[in-house]
């Protein structure tokens, strides 16, 4: 499969050109660009060909806000040796010193509680993102021993294979790219947790089960789209633990979540990003 590379430079200092980079992976990602690495300069980011649209870039809400900043260029590349380009540029990522995400190609250097062996090809979750940083320092500290977890958007299934080694009873893991589920495939069997169920669909294709929590690691539009769904199917005092949103995105959902009975709890933000817990209450 040939696929576009886009390389965005970011012409700024340190601080903000993190969070310019945060801002191009979300709007990239809803665009269909499935893999970020990030780079001294910016970003690259990837595509397949027969979706790029170079019109898609030039005409980004970002692009003119911060035009004398940001220079793209872009290339299409055949089909390469993605364990080789990310072992040059994807570093090991431990998370509140209980949870390491590594590569295979990694070694580490002391035990950790939890560590998650992600085979980092074309699927966004790898630790190295606020929105996934944020999301497993959300659910780190659950007791998921007998619950039933419904990861949607699972990415590369780094959020249910946490949730295995922490002894969840039934998961389910969905994504609607084949990249992702193919990944998310892959990496459960490196980490052992082949009790995980994973689906190729979206909110449409979750199971007839009642969850005890649900992680939605995806972005505004779909999370607004498929709150209805999540609530649906998320037991009585269950918890919904979202990301993939911005700071000011934050009261729009709450005001969707409350409209199907979730309470926001609390949230947290890294970068701009926040993760958000709320749970049900149908009384």
């Amino acid at each position: 499969m040939d696929t576009i590379e886009v390389q965005c430079t970011i012409h700024h200092n340190n601080q903000e050109k993190r969070q310019i980079s945060d801002i191009l992976v979300a709007q990239l990602a809803e665009l269909g660009y499935y893999s970020f690495i990030d780079t001294d300069e910016g970003i690259k980011a990837y595509i397949e060909e027969k979706n790029f649209d170079h019109n898609d870039i030039i005409y980004l809400p970002i692009s003119p806000i911060f035009q004398d900043i940001l220079e793209v260029n872009y290339r299409a590349i055949k089909d390469k040796n993605w364990n080789e380009e990310w072992e040059k540029n994807f570093s090991p990522v431990e998370i509140d010193d209980k949870c390491i995400v590594r590569a295979p190609f990694h070694k580490t250097k002391k035990s950790y509680q939890h560590e998650i062996i992600i085979e980092p090809k074309m699927s966004f979750g790898t630790g190295h993102h606020a929105t996934t940083d944020l999301m497993i320092q959300e659910l780190l500290p659950i007791k998921l021993k007998g619950l039933k977890v419904l990861d949607m958007g699972c990415g590369t299934g780094i959020l249910s294979i946490l949730a295995s080694q922490k002894n969840a009873k039934e998961i389910w893991a969905i994504d609607n790219d084949e990249w992702a589920y193919n990944n998310t495939t892959e990496n459960i069997k490196k980490n052992n947790t082949e009790d995980i169920n994973v689906v190729h669909g979206d909110a449409r294709s979750i199971p007839d089960v009642q969850f005890d929590i649900i992680l939605a690691n995806i972005n505004r539009n779909i999370l607004l789209k498929d709150i209805p769904a999540y609530a649906q199917h998320l037991k009585n005092k269950g918890i919904l633990i979202i990301s993939g949103i911005y700071s000011n995105d934050l009261k729009k959902i709450t005001d969707k979540a409350k409209n199907h009975k979730l309470s926001l709890k609390n949230h947290n933000e890294k970068n701009n990003w926040v993760a958000a817990r709320f749970t049900k209450n149908s009384s």
